[in-house]
């Protein structure tokens, strides 16, 4: 069965619109759906001069044209005039706009998965949007947890906090909270992955996971004991371990996942890993939702010479965990 998916193009001055109509010359079809003003899409077009049309939808539900070139469009307007390769606040609203009728339309069933482009957190907040990132927007949205994973073909990174000053990370890991973030971690890795008993290795938060006490007690009083709880729940989980040999061959190839406690701890690896071909997918939301890695890239709109390699790989993992997921 054919999955549609709603996608987002993020910040309008961004690579976003750039991306959608390199796209239309063969990577996308009757089921994306972009939410977006087509103005942008007519307007990168005529730049990168590629031929595309537009085919605007009056419902997120609408039928849907397919062809090459051929953009299915559900529009919204744009707040004010938009500047290619100059992000502007006063659009703040419209890209909140985009992403909340894209997460809208999969609680409602209308899409079966969504896929966002790049915003600029500076740019929303300057517009009035007091937010750290899709996630924890999306998770406010479907009043659920919600949390960040990087997966490619050879990794998946999971993080325990997500978009914090480092020096207001260890106040926000507790027991308790490494218990329910490896939880739904396991979870979603059952019903959106189709992982039997998903076999996850954690990692320690301080070099060499605290030399036993020596370097960091964080191993010994926090992480040590919720492992010990989540292995008595029946979820197949070991560590914690260095985070500097997480990610050696032996534990890569036998765990589905690493779970990092911070954002720069597992990111970096998977990024040099493959960073054409990671995407972001959030977990814990009662929807579907896939994300590109890369940010706005204002210095290569309208060059033609954006890589669009990252937003088809997430069509791709969007589609597939719908088509997978319980």
């Amino acid at each position: 069965m054919n999955k549609r998916i709603a996608i987002t193009l993020g910040d309008p001055a961004g690579i976003g619109p750039d991306i959608c109509v390199m796209m239309a010359k063969s990577n996308i079809t009757r089921n994306h759906i972009f939410i977006t003003d087509p103005k942008l899409l007519l307007d990168s077009s005529k730049k990168l001069k590629i031929r595309i049309k537009i085919n605007l939808l009056k419902a997120v539900t609408s039928k849907t044209l397919s062809g090459l070139g051929i953009i299915n469009v559900y529009p919204l307007k744009l707040r004010a005039e938009n500047k290619p390769g100059h992000m502007s606040p006063k659009n703040a609203s419209f890209v909140i706009d985009t992403i909340q009728t894209a997460a809208e339309g999969c609680m409602r069933g209308d899409f079966d998965a969504m896929v966002t482009g790049p915003i600029s957190k500076s740019i929303l907040n300057a517009g009035g949007y007091k937010i750290s990132g899709h996630t924890e927007f999306l998770a406010k949205l479907c009043k659920s947890k919600s949390i960040m994973m990087l997966m490619n073909n050879r990794l998946k990174v999971t993080l325990q906090t997500i978009h914090i000053p480092l020096k207001k990370i260890t106040m926000e890991i507790t027991k308790n909270k490494i218990i329910e973030t490896v939880r739904i971690v396991n979870e979603d890795l059952k019903t959106k992955f189709g992982y039997t008993k998903p076999k996850i290795l954690i990692c320690g938060i301080n070099p060499h996971a605290g030399e036993d006490g020596l370097l960091g007690r964080e191993e010994i009083d926090i992480i040590i004991p919720a492992v010990k709880s989540l292995k008595k729940m029946g979820i197949e989980i070991d560590g914690p371990v260095p985070a500097d040999t997480a990610f050696i061959k032996k534990f890569v190839n036998k765990y589905d996942v690493i779970h990092s406690m911070y954002h720069d701890q597992g990111l970096p690896v998977i990024k040099f890993d493959d960073f054409s071909k990671t995407t972001n997918v959030t977990l814990g939301l009662p929807i579907i939702r896939v994300s590109v890695d890369h940010g706005t890239a204002v210095e290569l709109v309208g060059t033609g010479k954006a890589d669009i390699s990252s937003f088809i790989q997430a069509l791709k993992v969007a589609r597939d965990i719908s088509k997978s997921a319980i």
